[in-house]
């Protein structure tokens, strides 16, 4: 099913004539002159917290959302309500995506609040006309009954969270489930498999960021599964070179660079993600023709440097996860109790240590001491999985 095929479908000459006439409207600058503009950081939003880049009264706003503040200062974001209705409809783009409709049961367990997954999807979910179980983050045994209670089809959350969850269900034929659209965190293509063996659903991607908008900037569809649309009337997207900030072609890995063309409240120019991805903008088979986005492969601020070698921790969790006898669980420590780094990969399964550690070094090329830990060790998360603890 696609929401608004007359949006997502439209050509790509007339997709470009859109973006370029918002461009305008927005920021009074031409579509072949935006790459001669400066970039928006998270530093210009944290230097003027909370409501310095607001372009609108702050009385016009009816709804304020906020970043986890993980990395730092957190970044504080307002929306008008015609804000809030297109991101309503990017979310609803989102689970037409992954073959919701009108009466589909859909259970979210993202946070509720702040952060902006829970009522991101519930609002989308609604636009769309689904029946919402607005079930939120925690007491993950209920949210396993309640899955087989009552019969959703489809679930959002984070996919570590989905994992969670799949502990406590003790019978998975005896649920209803048929997809899933999950982010919010990084996870892999072996992350995406272990979700759909534990829980017998397609295992869909959402991506957003709450600078931009919240989850709806782009999401996989269940026909293609060959990376996540991007919703190019609300968002043009670029990838760059991160230390350049040159373009680099589609198909080649740079950093995502969003422009917003319609939000009202806080419509930003050139916002450097950090989120290091590559475009396409090949045919898809769900007939939608905007650009897709491939998995994020890793945050220019994630990258770990362990005794001179680079690697981002997706990279670890592909070695691990490729893997038998391993569980999808793991976590990451890194600590310095002399002059050099130490990694410590801590996993969960029935395998000895040493075959993971030869395997991490032939991999990537870093030596890691390897932990095997019992089932249940390392900490299930019920929102951002916390990978990587830096002790440093």
């Amino acid at each position: 099913m696609i929401f608004q095929p007359e949006l997502e479908t439209m050509s790509r000459d007339e997709l470009e004539r859109l973006q370029a006439e918002r461009l305008r409207e927005r920021f009074d600058v031409e579509r072949n002159a935006l790459h001669e503009q400066p970039f928006t950081t998270k530093s210009d939003l944290r230097d003027a917290y909370p409501f310095g880049l607001l372009r609108v009264p702050l009385d016009e706003c009816i709804r304020i959302h906020a970043s986890s503040g993980t990395r730092g200062k957190a970044t504080v974001v307002a929306y008008t309500r015609n804000d809030l209705a297109l991101w309503a409809d990017c979310c609803a783009r989102a689970i037409a995506a992954a073959g919701g409709g009108p009466g589909t049961i859909v259970h979210i367990a993202y946070g509720y609040g702040l952060f902006t997954g829970g009522l991101g999807l519930h609002y989308g979910a609604e636009r769309l006309g689904c029946t919402v179980v607005p079930a939120s983050s925690g007491n993950t045994p209920r949210q396993a009954q309640l899955l087989a209670d009552l019969g959703a089809e489809i679930l959002c959350c984070t996919p570590s969270y989905a994992l969670a969850i799949a502990d406590h269900v003790e019978d998975p034929a005896r649920l209803r489930l048929r997809a899933g659209v999950f982010g919010a965190e990084p996870w892999t293509e072996q992350i995406r498999g272990a979700i759909e063996e534990a829980l017998n659903l397609t295992a869909l991607d959402i991506y957003g960021l709450s600078e931009i908008v919240g989850p709806g900037v782009s999401s996989e569809c269940i026909e293609g599964l060959r990376g996540a649309h991007v919703n190019e009337d609300h968002f043009l997207v670029e990838a760059v070179d991160p230390d350049s900030g040159a373009p680099v072609p589609d198909g080649e890995v740079g950093e995502l660079v969003f422009t917003t063309l319609t939000k009202e409240a806080l419509p930003l120019l050139r916002y450097r993600s950090g989120d290091l991805g590559s475009l396409s903008r090949e045919p898809c088979p769900c007939g939608r023709t905007f650009a897709r986005m491939a998995r994020v492969v890793g945050r220019t601020d994630d990258m770990l440097i362990i005794r001179g070698v680079n690697v981002f921790p997706s990279e670890i969790e592909r070695v691990l996860l490729a893997l038998p006898g391993l569980e999808p669980h793991y976590q990451l420590v890194v600590e310095r109790p002399g002059r050099l780094d130490e990694l410590t990969v801590q996993i969960e399964g029935v395998v000895e240590s040493d075959p993971v550690r030869e395997q991490l070094e032939h991999a990537l090329g870093l030596s890691a001491r390897v932990e095997v830990l019992p089932a249940g060790s390392i900490p299930r998360s019920e929102g951002k999985a916390l990978r990587v603890l830096d002790k440093r």
